[in-house]
């Protein structure tokens, strides 16, 4: 397990991180989310003894990183998959890391096949694609088979079969009873892989919850409704107080979102006052829709809004 209590990071003015507390615990993928320089990458190295906390402590299993013997077989970490030689071979490069912490060369291989680069074991890590050099990243944390993996941006450069086979990997290793910590961009990958979510902004802590309880408390459903009725519809819809907003698809028709509320009770609504309906669809909320929402204060860069676009989607 790890245990993250009062972390904090300054630089100069800067603070990078600020009083962070949270747990990542066995059996479950902790995804660890934040805008751009939200402080994750910093909070990752702090843990792993790469950066000095300022103050507040990161413990693994209850002892500092720097205290662990052979911390390859207790904790496995990609952080950056380009820190590699670019002139030592994938194998090479696994064999140095095996040896330098008392594990059998045997699993260099062992992993090279579980991540798909057998075929390439003997090529210089220099000329890796981007998707490659993952992989051997990947390959590296999992060389010590340890109980707890630290991955930022695992995907990063993967096709979708690397992307599923990512997902897949890291479900089953907290399956085993291991803990994981993953940090991604990709939200919707996130929704399909983290059981819980800790998450981030200018390095506070903004949400420490369930997956599912993050995306229910941070966004709304809607009810998508299209009929040839619409007044007499909203009509209804106001004097029962709910509600809603009137929008138009693609092809110009006039659809109503309806805010909070399910079908069934949308639907019985409708047959009550006798509005038949041409469409009636819940509009689920997603990770993205919670994590903008909530994290909208807390994005150091804004992107202009495009033409047409809300601005406060940006």
């Amino acid at each position: 397990m790890i245990e993250v209590q009062g972390l904090t990071k300054q630089y100069r003015s800067v603070r990078a991180v600020d009083d962070l507390s949270f747990e990542v615990k066995p059996g479950k993928v902790t995804g660890f989310l934040g805008p751009n320089g939200a402080g994750k990458s910093t909070t990752m190295r702090m843990i792993v003894g790469l950066d000095e906390p300022t103050a507040g402590s990161a413990l693994i299993h209850g002892t500092p990183y720097s205290k662990l013997k052979n911390p390859l077989r207790t904790i496995g970490c990609l952080l950056d998959a380009k820190a590699v030689h670019p002139n030592r071979s994938a194998a090479a490069h696994l064999k140095w890391m095996a040896q330098s912490n008392g594990i059998a060369t045997s699993r260099v291989k062992e992993v090279l096949e579980l991540v798909g680069l057998s075929d390439v074991a003997k090529k210089k890590a220099g000329g890796f694609s981007l998707g490659m050099g993952q992989r051997l990243g990947l390959a590296s944390a999992l060389l010590g088979d340890p109980e707890i993996l630290i991955l930022d941006e695992p995907v990063n450069g993967l096709d979708p079969e690397g992307i599923r086979w990512v997902r897949s990997l890291v479900r089953a290793l907290a399956a085993e009873g291991r803990s994981v910590l993953i940090s991604s961009h990709l939200l919707s990958e996130m929704a399909l892989t983290a059981d819980h979510l800790v998450v981030i902004g200018r390095g506070k802590l903004i949400a420490d919850q369930p997956t599912y309880e993050f995306v229910k408390e941070h966004s709304a459903s809607n009810v998508l409704v299209r009929t040839d009725f619409v007044p007499e519809f909203s009509q209804a819809l106001e004097n029962e107080n709910v509600e809603f907003t009137s929008t138009h698809d693609e092809e110009g028709r006039e659809q109503l979102l309806i805010r909070d509320q399910t079908t069934d009770y949308v639907g019985n609504l409708a047959y009550s006052v006798g509005v038949p309906l041409t469409e009636l669809t819940l509009k689920r909320a997603s990770l993205e829709d919670a994590f903008m929402d909530l994290t909208s204060d807390s994005v150091q860069y804004h992107a202009e809004a495009l033409p047409g676009e809300d601005s406060d989607a940006s």
